[in-house]
């Protein structure tokens, strides 16, 4: 049986090939005021996390100081970090 191969053409995504795309994180970082609820919470409903990714995320940026919660384009990410930021939780976009 002979294999066909495919060459994969990159997607292009708002008139940028997607190997042009640069892609920013919003980094959650840990802060002795919110509540690990709150925050496990806030994830699922900003980031449109489940709940387990919630709580990894949440008990990554805990132990770990800070946690890449979302990956993107700077467009859609200064939304949800925004939101994040109104919930009084501390992140960035790097």
């Amino acid at each position: 049986m002979m294999k066909k191969e495919f060459s994969e053409q990159p997607k292009e995504v708002g008139g940028f090939k997607e190997d042009e795309v640069t892609l920013f994180s919003i980094v959650l970082y840990n802060d002795d005021f919110n509540h690990y609820d709150f925050v496990v919470k806030s994830l699922m409903e900003v980031c449109k996390h489940n709940s387990i990714q919630a709580e990894q995320c949440t008990l990554l940026a805990h132990h770990k100081g800070k946690c890449d919660v979302k990956k993107g384009d700077l467009y859609l990410l200064k939304p949800i970090k925004n939101e994040l930021l109104h919930r009084g939780l501390t992140a960035t976009i790097e």
